[in-house]
């Protein structure tokens, strides 16, 4: 018998990590076994964090346009999705004792932003402050990918975004940030490799909820 708590997991990695596919299988997984939980992802989650998603994944920095969004406009977009985002659906969800499941979440914002764009970190964290009030996960899956196979995966998407169109230096740029953030946070974080397309890896992540929610 599986306990009714709160339980906020995300999942992190590149893209071509793998992480919205596990992400989705969690909770299609818990959905089968009657466990009561949201999936979720930033940017994005509410109709107004949405809205800002499409400005955000919008390619304006395709090197024709004239006028770019300066990094710090670029990062203040993504707080302001997280806020709605966490106003009105992730704390709601977790005072109702939901398993809640997030593809993408603060740690990204540490990799991308700061390690990958070099935005001051006192900045975000001083936003976070005023934003989070101390909500953090409880649980953090962190995808690791050869980049080349990442790079092959994002290849066979229909539709990109942005995101989906940087080098390969800067998504091992990235991923290493990752790594670092995880090390610095082993509590929460759980390191898988996803590489190669097994199904291991989403028995290994259900069976690492499932143990959490016997405690």
């Amino acid at each position: 018998m599986y306990k009714k708590k709160s339980l906020f997991i995300t999942f992190e990695g590149i893209e071509g990590s793998g992480k919205s596919f596990q992400s989705k299988k969690l909770y299609n997984n818990l959905k089968l076994k009657n466990i009561s939980s949201l999936l979720t992802r930033e940017p994005g989650g509410t109709g107004s964090a949405e809205k800002i998603r499409n400005v955000i994944l919008d390619d304006y920095f395709h090197p024709k346009l004239k006028e770019k969004f300066n990094k710090y406009t670029d990062t203040l977009l993504y707080l302001a999705s997280r806020n709605e985002h966490v106003i009105n659906k992730i704390k709601p969800a977790i005072l109702m004792k939901k398993i809640v499941i997030c593809d993408r979440f603060i740690d990204s914002t540490m990799a991308y932003q700061v390690y990958g764009k070099n935005v001051n970190k006192n900045f975000i964290d001083h936003i976070h402050k005023h934003i989070l009030k101390g909500l953090k996960p409880d649980i953090t899956f962190l995808l690791r990918v050869n980049v080349s196979k990442a790079l092959f995966r994002l290849k066979k998407r229909k539709k990109k975004n942005r995101y989906d169109k940087f080098s390969k230096s800067f998504y091992t740029k990235v991923q290493n940030a990752f790594i670092k953030i995880s090390r610095k946070n082993k509590r929460r974080y759980i390191v898988l490799d996803n590489t190669n397309d097994s199904n291991d890896i989403e028995k290994i992540i259900l069976k690492k909820i499932l143990l959490k929610l016997k405690k």
